[in-house]
């Protein structure tokens, strides 16, 4: 049997696996355990594996090259219009190898284990803070129906209220002193946990250099350039920073038929947790070139935008802006030199 694909159908405990033959004509499915797949694939000879690129799919991604099998990883979102009739383990299996017949899919590069702990710290870090502000709101709320308005910020919520609880004549009942304290002391526990990610991913940062590269780059930081690093790979992936930018999502959606040609807003498409970071680091241009006045063409440009069209659509673009400069760092292995606008006489 000339065996050339399997397509795999990942899951936690229970895989579909169809294999096809030169033709693409499936001649075998079966529906296999853990430990079923991990032998099924010691017994096969070498050749072309198609996964989804979902979860677990760069860690057997990994495992399947290093036996020696060529691995592709082809995009859930364009995976799924390959279904057929109902969605079954047995449909997605055979839509993978549909997909991987594809020219036009672009693959997705499967990350090395340094790629997967960067991401794995901002994931932490990302919980993290989504619970720290989940506790901050809280405390605000419960404090505001005893018409105490607390202001927004971790460490200004917790010194207010430890302020707010010590004092004789607190409006807020005694019975709720002792709970406020622990989430207090919960939203400080996880302030510490945040910037020990923090740390590590700044001690990893320092075996990258390409790290250091990007953070010439104005508005882009610790956390954006080895979130970068961590997802992108090799950027020689992009041909141009216009095609990391429409990746990242910060490109206008369009709807166009003929003649008639429609841009919408940006499609947010690719990397959400990127392309927040990108547009934070826009903010934060904004805000530095609004103090210190427009010194390069970038911070004026973006100065500019934010004139014409307002500052949340400034950040957006600004951000899009920084998207294609970091390709062309990362491209050319050079910091990012602005151009300064002279003064006048």
């Amino acid at each position: 049997m000339n065996r050339t694909t399997i397509a795999v159908d990942l899951a936690k405990s229970v895989f579909q696996v169809a294999v096809a033959d030169g033709d693409w004509r499936v001649v075998s499915r079966r529906r296999l355990s853990r430990g079923q797949l991990l032998r099924f694939f010691a017994e096969q000879h070498p050749c072309l594996v198609v996964l989804e690129a979902c979860g677990t799919a760069h860690f057997w991604g990994r495992w399947l090259s290093s036996l020696g099998f060529t691995v592709r990883l082809l995009p859930p979102q364009y995976v799924r219009a390959f279904v057929r009739r109902n969605k079954t383990d047995r449909s997605d299996a055979d839509a993978l190898l549909e997909a991987a017949r594809s020219t036009d899919l672009t693959t997705v590069p499967v990350k090395s284990e340094q790629q997967q702990a960067l991401l794995s710290l901002h994931r932490l870090r990302s919980a993290w803070l989504a619970s720290r502000t989940a506790r901050t709101n809280t405390v605000r709320g419960i404090l505001r129906e005893f018409g105490v308005n607390v202001p927004r910020g971790a460490r200004r919520v917790t010194a207010a209220v430890e302020t707010l609880l010590g004092e004789a004549a607190s409006p807020v009942p005694v019975v709720l002193h002792p709970l406020l304290h622990q989430a207090c002391a919960e939203v400080r526990d996880l302030q510490a946990r945040m910037e020990q990610a923090e740390g590590e991913l700044e001690r990893l940062a320092r075996d990258l250099p390409i790290v250091a590269l990007l953070r010439s780059v104005p508005g882009i930081g610790p956390l954006t350039s080895t979130a970068l690093v961590a997802s992108i790979g090799d950027v020689l992936r992009f041909p141009s920073g216009r095609h990391l930018a429409s990746w990242l999502g910060l490109t206008p959606r369009e709807h166009s038929s003929g003649e008639r040609r429609r841009l919408g807003g940006i499609s947010k498409r690719g990397d959400r947790y990127l392309r927040t970071l990108l547009i934070h680091g826009g903010r934060s241009l904004l805000a530095a070139a609004n103090r210190r006045g427009g010194r390069d063409h970038l911070r004026a440009w973006g100065l500019e935008v934010e004139r014409l069209r307002g500052h949340n659509r400034a950040a957006v673009a600004v951000a899009n802006k920084l998207a294609r400069i970091c390709w062309a760092v990362w491209r050319h292995g050079e910091r990012y030199q602005g151009r300064p606008i002279p003064k006048a006489a």
